[in-house]
């Protein structure tokens, strides 16, 4: 008999849900030296290229049965050696970004928390958040996608209710207007690339979803472009209502603030929405960060099951969960701020597995399988975009690039 398949939305939502994190919040500030122009082309080409890489990574992934995941299939395609390579990058972006969010989301969860009256300590918080997110990504990519959805849905609301007005506003000369004179806007182009390519970071929901759509090429296809083109125009109305409300001349003053979200409501005036927007404000961080936490370790999940073989058995899922959430779960309990000095090297090793792997892997697979696609104008485009990453990485690493607000008075 044959069964339905189950909805593109569901895969577009947990794509969506993945990449869209708290951390859009940072994009204008990192984005001001190079101004609205130059942010908006690298968006629209980064996205381009990761919607590319993440294509090529499913048209693998659909010649193998639909229980192999990214260790499998790249310990086939392209030997040992460089499995273990893309496995160490695979553990360490995603065990960072877990270590990251149980560290920076325990104390916003404590805060809500204790304003409720439940007295946990910050330790606690993170305890219980890791146990829960623990048990719906054990449940597996289903209940994770329905879950995340409700995540994004709310999250959209409420970014429209929040900043919808200030598209009313936007002063649009200023967003397409020539830099100052004696300054320029390229120089800070290449530094924004690396953030870019981390803002469409979702490689390591493919093989879930994978096994999801039992590897229909149509639905996957439908649902990484999808949540990949929401994401792209949640960013766009973002930047657009941020930079076309404050000048490129207060950024360096945002900077200097801290550059986080405080420091940005504060140059957008946002103490006249009063406590409401406030609140709003929180609700949208606590389901941003809790979405993209559920994508990030239902990945990092899918991967430690497969690299060791454990099955989908209930003691299975059991181990797997303990290997995926323990580590950071301890490492955030006992070094909360230790993931500050590892977090610079995790774009290199997303460039690594997110872009670089999945081009390797569809070129090998061209000459194996006969049922695969040739795309090789899109896997020489992929190999571009991961070039001009590492390059970016390289020269940020080495102190050669310019970083807009530093050094402004």
């Amino acid at each position: 008999m044959h069964q339905r398949q189950p909805s593109v939305w569901w895969g577009a939502m947990m794509i969506c849900g993945t990449v869209v994190g708290a951390g859009m919040f940072t994009l204008p500030v990192v984005m001001a030296g190079a101004w609205f122009g130059w942010s908006l082309l690298l968006l629209a080409f980064s996205w381009g290229a990761m919607l590319l890489s993440g294509l090529l990574f499913m048209q693998v992934s659909v010649q193998y049965s639909p229980g192999a995941g990214y260790d499998t299939i790249t310990r086939d395609l392209l030997g040992r050696g460089w499995a273990s390579v893309n496995g160490i990058s695979i553990l360490f972006v995603l065990g960072i970004l877990t270590y990251a969010y149980i560290s920076a989301s325990g104390p916003v969860y404590q805060h809500s928390l204790n304003q409720l009256g439940v007295p946990l300590s910050t330790g606690a918080t993170k305890v219980t958040l890791t146990l829960c997110v623990a048990a719906v990504v054990c449940l597996g990519t289903r209940e994770v996608s329905r879950l995340v959805t409700g995540c994004v849905l709310i999250k959209i609301v409420l970014l429209i209710l929040l900043f919808g007005g200030l598209l009313m506003q936007i002063d649009a000369p200023s967003l397409f207007s020539a830099p100052p004179t004696g300054d320029r806007y390229w120089p800070y182009a290449l530094g924004v690339v690396p953030f870019c390519l981390a803002s469409f970071g979702y490689h390591g929901n493919i093989t879930g979803l994978v096994r999801y759509y039992r590897r229909h090429r149509g639905k996957l296809t439908q649902a990484l472009t999808l949540g990949t083109v929401l994401s792209l125009t949640l960013y766009v109305f973002w930047l657009t209502c941020t930079m076309g409300n404050v000048p490129r001349s207060a950024f360096p003053q945002v900077v200097q603030q801290g550059g986080d979200i405080a420091a940005l409501m504060s140059a957008l005036g946002a103490n006249q929405y009063g406590h409401g927007a406030k609140i709003m404000l929180s609700l949208f961080s606590h389901f941003a960060v809790i979405a993209s936490f559920l994508g990030v370790t239902a990945g990092l999940f899918d991967f430690i099951r497969d690299r060791l073989g454990w099955g989908d058995s209930l003691s299975a899922r059991l181990k797997t969960a303990g290997l995926t959430f323990l580590p950071p779960l301890m490492a955030s309990l006992f070094w909360p701020d230790g993931f500050v000095a590892a977090i610079g090297f995790a774009g290199l090793f997303a460039t690594l597995w997110a872009v670089i792997c999945p081009a390797l892997l569809a070129r090998k697979a061209e000459r194996r399988f006969t049922s695969m696609p040739r795309m090789k104008a899109a896997i020489l485009l992929v190999f571009l975009f991961g070039g001009v990453n590492i390059l970016a990485w390289l020269l940020s690493w080495l102190h050669l690039l310019p970083v807009f607000g530093q050094g402004t008075e």
